[in-house]
């Protein structure tokens, strides 16, 4: 027995890698390849190495803005038209304190950023779409394969954070149990040492939970942006437009054309002729050129249609079979007769004008 498969079943199927427009489409969408996590580890780990080497300038400007604050605001008076003053001197102490540290990390995230995506500006993902209020559709995110990655890529996260913590308090545990014996002045640099050898340790996790995300987010975007072998040809047929569409278009501009070329031959001085195949209209205006040129030519139906025009028109038509076949292959619509023909073509003109002239 034999199975007959009817392929046009499988021809809405995305199997084919999108095409550089789709691509492109898509970007002005901001439907890019972008890992989240990746901008965020980076983020962290140049915190945390900016904490690393300026941690103990940090920490002495962190005393010397406590001690003024205790030597100095907590014995003023404290009015309302001080407040003000109190709040924003000890806001500027805090900004001076911290903001290089968050600007570091602003920075690196910038940067992580534009190395995966480039420069792009789109308000396209936040413009509000009834599509995202369907609550099939948002019952179908909720339990898809991204929403099982995500799930597992939040556990390796609290693992690998929580892994880093226990590395470095294992490596520092007889430091650590000490802490309690240890005087204030002794136990913060030790605790912001190990805050900061944390930090870093899970950043550096974190970075190569990002790598990994980057890579299936790459995947992942590539086949949600598929295409079926007729998507392609539709996107053919859209950017280069319908053959059948084109066909007409070029059926118009002949045509036109060709009623441009009808409405010289009534200003012809003289149409050559095969007698039967060949027509080739000329015309002679001694303002305007130096040579004769050619106004209208066809072969057929075209050349007995500038005949029956010419005739219409009183336009003379002179026999010469030679000459009209080695025009129409020799000089186009609008051009002057080849420097060869000169001597048959004046010929042919002042026989043209001796009969004009006796009429």
């Amino acid at each position: 027995m034999q199975l007959k498969l009817n392929l046009q079943f499988f021809a809405g199927e995305k199997t084919e890698k999108a095409t550089p427009k789709k691509k492109q489409d898509s970007r002005k969408k901001g439907q890019v390849t972008k890992s989240q996590d990746l901008n965020t580890a980076v983020s962290l780990l140049v915190l945390f190495g900016f904490l690393s080497v300026f941690a103990v300038s940090m920490g002495t400007n962190i005393f010397h803005m406590f001690q003024h604050s205790i030597q100095y605001y907590m014995l003023m008076d404290v009015t309302e038209a001080n407040l003000k003053t109190i709040v924003f001197e000890i806001m500027e102490q805090c900004i001076m304190i911290l903001g290089p540290f968050m600007l570091a990390a602003v920075a690196a995230g910038v940067v992580a950023n534009y190395a995966q995506v480039g420069w792009l500006v789109t308000g396209e993902p936040v413009k509000p779409k009834l599509e995202k209020l369907d609550p099939i559709k948002g019952f179908k995110r909720i339990f898809s394969m991204r929403s099982i990655v995500e799930l597992l890529k939040s556990i390796l996260k609290i693992g690998f954070v929580g892994t880093a913590a226990f590395v470095v308090l294992w490596l520092n545990i007889d430091e650590v149990l000490k802490i309690a014996l240890k005087p204030i002045e002794d136990t913060l640099p030790l605790v912001g040492s190990l805050t900061v050898q944390m930090g870093l340790y899970a950043a550096a996790a974190l970075l190569v939970l990002g790598v990994l995300d980057y890579f299936y987010q790459k995947f992942d975007f590539e086949k949600s942006i598929r295409m079926s072998k007729q998507d392609i040809k539709d996107e053919h047929k859209n950017s280069e437009g319908d053959p059948l569409i084109k066909s007409r278009i070029r059926q118009t501009q002949r045509e036109m054309a060709m009623r441009r070329m009808m409405q010289e031959v009534p200003n012809a001085d003289v149409v050559i002729t095969n007698p039967t195949h060949y027509a080739i209209a000329l015309k002679y205006d001694e303002s305007k050129r130096d040579a004769p040129y050619v106004v209208a030519k066809g072969t057929d139906y075209v050349a007995q249609k500038i005949k029956l025009i010419a005739k219409e028109n009183d336009v003379m038509m002179v026999e010469n079979r030679p000459l009209a076949r080695a025009l129409h292959d020799q000089a186009e619509i609008g051009d002057s007769v080849p420097e060869a023909f000169f001597k048959a073509i004046a010929e042919i003109l002042a026989y043209v004008y001796r009969i004009k002239n006796k009429l």
